[in-house]
């Protein structure tokens, strides 16, 4: 984006703003909206918005690691915090300005305390605790994959209850959602999230090697090679399939693609690191592995909350969100299973499915509107690196 266009960007934005301000009802007393400015860190994004109670976003901003630490084959946790702390002040800046918004004029500040990466959530929390005490503005502590969940009301008329699928490099959680703060868990992952796995498998197979994939994050690198591979020359065998429960297995898959791997560079003569003639084949058998489990586990939780009347055939939803809900080949996968069951099939759009200070703000308005969770006290107030369950 040139300087001219982010000149007008920020004019037009500013303009929305005042215009918002400005409005005023029958009475001709002013309307304000209520705005929350989201912050999160979570992992390695630094990201912060401002979001209206009409779900006008009215400023964004985000600054990705993802380049830095794809040279090290993964995220470094004092390299994340350290990016952070030189990049949230002028991500915070950033998304304001464009926004036309003062934080005087904010409802109150929203950001991510749990769960992540416990140096990173640090960072975060610090910077908007300052913000708070500075300008006396109410503090809204957001669970990250609470957030992820609501994303979709933003874009969506969606009402509750509906099930909610969360898929990213950290976390794979079946639930329903009932409410703003209130889900219910039908399954879960019971080792490493399915993004995880998929890393770990571009890392093994030295993806970062690979000419069409050197810019490329693992499971984006999968995703890519898988298009043109043929899944069909190797078979692994789906996790869980005598498992009468709603939870997810992806550590053993993993392994099954390391014994092929190992397998096929014995075959080739070829040492770890250097790159097989079947690349594309094994990255496309070991996503629609992941794919069919995805799948057949949530196929369950859809079967148990019709049988259980948790949610209505009539007007039954599947939201899928997290940074894995934007592989294109899962979410085809996903999309069929909903139309052949009368769901309606749901997702955000893919930069909204990644980790960033949209979804935060607006669960920040959620709780806001609901009156959950806002606390004009940060005393104590504390970061969780661990996943506590929704």
């Amino acid at each position: 984006m040139n300087s001219i266009t982010k000149s007008l960007l920020k004019s037009i934005k500013h303009g929305q703003a005042a215009w918002l301000r400005s409005s005023s009802t029958h009475s001709g007393k002013q309307c304000l909206p209520k705005l929350v400015l989201g912050i999160e860190t979570s992992c390695d994004d630094t990201g912060a918005a401002v979001v209206d109670d009409a779900g006008n976003i009215l400023g964004e901003a985000l600054h990705c690691q993802k380049e830095v630490h794809l040279k090290t084959g993964g995220i470094i946790p004092l390299v994340a915090q350290q990016l952070h702390r030189e990049n949230i002040e002028q991500i915070v800046k950033e998304a304001l300005s464009i926004s036309g918004v003062s934080v005087n004029e904010l409802a109150a500040i929203a950001t991510t305390v749990k769960p992540g990466l416990a140096l990173s959530l640090g960072v975060g929390l610090e910077y908007s605790l300052k913000l708070v005490n500075k300008y006396k503005k109410p503090f809204i502590p957001i669970h990250h994959m609470e957030a992820h969940a609501l994303t979709i009301r933003l874009t969506n008329q969606v009402e509750f209850p509906f099930l909610v699928l969360l898929l990213s490099g950290g976390h794979c959680i079946l639930a329903v959602a009932q409410g703003v703060s209130d889900f219910l868990l039908l399954g879960q992952s019971i080792d490493i999230a399915p993004g995880d796995m998929l890393d770990k498998v571009a890392r093994r197979l030295s993806l970062s090697k690979h000419p069409e994939c050197h810019s490329m994050a693992g499971g984006k690198a999968i995703e890519h090679l898988a298009q043109t591979g043929n899944r069909q020359h190797y078979t692994f065998r789906v996790p869980m399939q005598h498992y009468r429960n709603c939870d997810f297995s992806f550590s053993g898959l993993q392994n099954l693609v390391n014994k092929v791997i190992i397998q096929k560079e014995k075959e080739e003569g070829l040492q770890k690191g250097e790159l097989l003639s079947c690349i594309k084949d094994i990255a496309a058998a070991a996503q629609h592995a992941v794919a069919v489990h995805i799948v057949k586990r949530t196929y369950r939780a859809m079967l148990f909350c019709i049988k259980h009347s948790i949610l209505s055939p009539k007007n039954a939803t599947l939201v899928v969100s997290g940074g894995v809900a934007s592989n294109q080949y899962i979410r085809k996968g996903l999309q069929i299973l909903a139309d052949a069951n009368g769901f309606a099939f749901l997702c955000p759009p893919p930069r909204l499915c990644t980790d960033n200070g949209v979804m935060i703000a607006w669960n920040g308005i959620e709780r806001l509107r609901a009156g959950l969770g806002v606390l004009h006290c940060t005393d104590g107030i504390r970061y969780e690196a661990k996943l506590y369950l929704l």
